[in-house]
This record gives C-alpha cells, sequence and structure tokens, in this order.
C-alpha cells in the first residue's frame, strides 16, 4: 500500500573482506544512517547528523537524490548521518541504498532485490564515478552477499565479532583504485582465488578461525596498505589480541578484525592504541555482521 511517509534504517558496509575486490561485501549492525521520505512538491535533500556540511543537497549531485531522479518521485528525502565521510565503510552507498528500498516501499513498486540493487549503484555513481554494488547490495540485502554481474546471493553468518577501526586520515576511493597495479600474476590470482573460496566456506560455516584466514590477498591490500598511517602496526596488534584476521574495509582508510564476540572490546583498544602510537586519531565500532536496509517509521 502506498504511502505518504516513511523511515527507514540501513547499515554501513565494509565491500571486498580481503580477496573479493569489486565482489564481497557486509552489511555492519553499525553504525547506521537513517532515512526519512516523505512527498512533497519537488524533489529536495536535507542532510543532517555526522559530515553533513560536506554532502550536496542538490539532488543530482546526491546519491539518495539521484534514486529519486532517477525514479522520477517528487519527495523530501532527510539523511540522518551517522556513517564516517570517505571511511570505506559504504558512506555513500547507505543513502543510495535507503532511498532505493524506501521509494520501493512507499509507492509500491514491486522492484526486486536485484533492480533496487542495480538502482542504488546508478545512484552511488553520483558520488564514486564507478557504477559498482558491493556496498550497496548488503546495505540493502543484509549479510555477506556476493555480486557477480546482475546476480547477488546473500549469506546470513551467526555471531561473528567485527571490529571497524576509522583512523583520522583521508584517503579518496580514486586515490585507492589508481594506486591498484593493472595486471596480476597467475600465481597471485590463484592465491586470491582460493582465499576468496575459502571465505565462501567460512561465512557457511560461521567459522571465525576460517573466515579471518580468508582475508588474506596479495597487491590489493599491500598496495592500498600504504595509504594507511599505521597499518601494519594496528594489523599486528588486532592479531596479537586474538582477531582471526585484519584487512581493509572497502577502498579504506577503515580496517576490520574479525573475532569471537567476546573479545572484540579488546581487540578494538589494541587496534585503537597502536593507530595512537602511530600518531593518528581513530574511531572504533564494536559491531557484527548484520542487517540490511528496514523499515523503522
Amino acid at each position: 500500500m502506498a504511502r505518504d511517509y516513511i523511515k527507514v534504517r540501513v547499515p554501513a558496509t565494509s565491500a571486498n573482506v580481503g580477496a573479493g575486490f569489486d565482489v564481497f561485501g557486509i552489511a555492519l549492525d553499525k553504525p547506521n544512517d537513517i532515512i526519512e521520505v516523505e512527498k512533497s512538491s519537488k524533489l529536495e535533500i536535507i542532510i543532517k547528523g555526522r559530515d553533513a556540511k560536506y554532502i550536496p543537497t542538490d539532488p543530482r549531485r546526491n546519491t539518495a537524490g539521484m534514486v529519486a531522479s532517477i525514479l522520477g518521485k517528487k519527495v523530501r528525502i532527510t539523511i540522518h548521518r551517522e556513517i564516517p565521510l570517505s571511511s570505506g565503510m559504504g558512506s555513500s552507498a547507505a543513502p543510495a541504498a535507503g532511498a532505493a528500498f524506501a521509494l520501493n516501499e512507499m509507492y509500491d513498486l514491486g522492484l526486486p532485490p536485484e533492480q533496487l540493487v542495480r538502482l542504488a549503484a546508478k545512484g552511488e555513481k553520483v558520488a564514486s564515478r564507478v557504477e559498482h554494488a558491493d556496498n550497496v547490495a548488503p546495505a540493502l540485502l543484509g549479510g555477506f552477499v556476493i555480486v557477480h554481474k546482475n546476480r547477488m546471493i546473500s549469506l546470513a553468518p551467526g555471531n561473528i565479532g567485527i571490529v571497524a577501526v576509522h583512523p583520522d586520515i583521508i584517503v579518496s576511493t580514486r586515490d585507492a583504485r589508481a594506486i591498484l597495479p593493472k595486471k596480476l600474476s597467475l600465481e597471485d590470482v590463484s592465491f586470491n582465488t582460493a582465499s576468496a573460496a575459502s571465505m565462501v566456506v567460512g561465512i557457511m560455516r560461521s567459522d571465525i578461525s576460517l573466515i579471518g584466514k580468508s582475508m588474506e590477498n596479495r597487491k590489493i591490500e599491500e598496495r592500498r596498505s600504504r595509504l594507511i598511517k599505521g597499518y601494519k602496526h594496528v594489523s599486528k596488534s588486532a592479531l596479537d589480541s586474538g582477531a582471526s584476521g585484519v584487512t581493509i574495509s572497502g577502498s579504506g582508510p577503515t580496517m576490520i578484525a574479525v573475532c569471537d564476540m567476546d573479545e572484540r572490546e579488546t581487540i578494538a583498544c589494541a587496534m585503537e592504541k597502536a593507530f595512537s602510537d602511530s600518531g593518528v586519531k581513530s574511531e572504533a565500532y564494536i559491531t557484527t555482521i548484520g542487517k540490511g536496509a528496514e523499515i523503522i517509521g
């Protein structure tokens, strides 16, 4: 049934999860953005909360606004931001996914999940310059998502401890992509493929040890780690404190560690201290693999 107003929660996300470059993504239980959508005489974007002053309100330059523009809907979209900007945690994907989900429900459009993901990816392109779905897919579907062309496979592992530590470092997605090698050796491709395959098995089994080991990858992490001051010290500190694995979240600079649920606080403190030792302020999120976008009002 169509409605005049809707309020949704949409999660932060972490793409790649190691070797799954532009293929894997997970929804995080927190942080979240809250998206309010109400019918209006014109398309309007209002930004509140974290980093609000840096987010464009021109609908054609805003990821949520672009989604509404594509659908031709005149609505007022209010984005209550909690996800840090340029963090590698899907800060531009969340509003796009939230708007796609909200408008589909609000207008009773009946769009299937795969179509919603493609719509949200078109919206996110405004910010990322690239139309890819490894953040918008988990933001919509929740859990651990595999994106392969137009196919999305979502798995829901339980009790996977995640620590996401966001350092006060600026890493642009364009820089993080530009630093990557144009070609990989057959040996490196084989290694990354094996890591990706074992990651899927680990997720299906909710096997924290296997998930952590499967975060290992060649070339991508090595290159992008150069943009994150203190990376090696933070990674070692997390592993020494009990983490099963550590990797860069998306294009960075956030780093995520996987661990048992009851070890998260200890590992978060160790990672924050390691960044501090390297002269970098940071913020930790004690979280887990969570749900996708949902209606809350």
